[in-house]
């Protein structure tokens, strides 16, 4: 029964295993352009005092990624944070529907946040906005972080509503 206290990735069927796939992949790859962007601009800096310059912006944009990709998937896992000490005291039945209540919960509020951030996004776009930086960055690429990050918990959400109603009928 899904409860939240899995601690691994509990399927509501192969889209949502690419979707983590894919949200995995990408995770991984910015990890290593992070790590390397930073070792690089800090071997340049110690040995011959030079600076890349566009290492500080590139690195918050790794950064915010991997906050929203990471929540997503450690939501998927059943590694998120969790408040256990008045959940588990609870019977499995009241377990089960107040899991489902945060799930519903948290799934309005991540839609919501998809729906505001997608403003911001559409604003910076549609204004022509810059980042004042070296790179000159249009603001709306980085903030599409955000509308995406957000989406992306909201389909895993999603999942756990399937797996929870899928468990609470029977059928594994």
């Amino acid at each position: 029964m899904e409860t939240g206290k899995e601690t691994g990735p509990v399927s509501a069927g192969p889209v949502f295993d690419l979707i983590a796939r894919f949200v995995q992949i990408a995770t991984a790859a910015v990890l290593v352009a992070l790590v390397i962007l930073v070792s690089g601009e800090a071997a340049l800096r110690g040995t011959i005092n030079y600076s890349l310059g566009f290492a500080e912006e590139v690195t918050a944009y790794f950064v915010v990624m991997l906050t929203f990709f990471g929540a997503a998937l450690a939501l998927r896992s059943g590694s998120l944070f969790q408040v256990k000490i008045l959940f588990d005291n609870f019977p499995e039945g009241v377990r089960l529907w107040l899991w489902r209540l945060f799930v519903v919960s948290a799934l309005i509020v991540c839609a919501i946040l998809v729906w505001k951030t997608y403003g911001v996004l559409m604003s910076s776009f549609e204004r022509g906005k810059f980042a004042p930086t070296v790179l000159r960055t249009p603001l709306w690429i980085p903030q599409l972080l955000m509308p995406v990050g957000f989406a992306v918990i909201c389909l895993f959400l999603i999942e756990k509503i399937i797996v929870s109603d899928r468990d609470m009928r029977g059928h594994d």
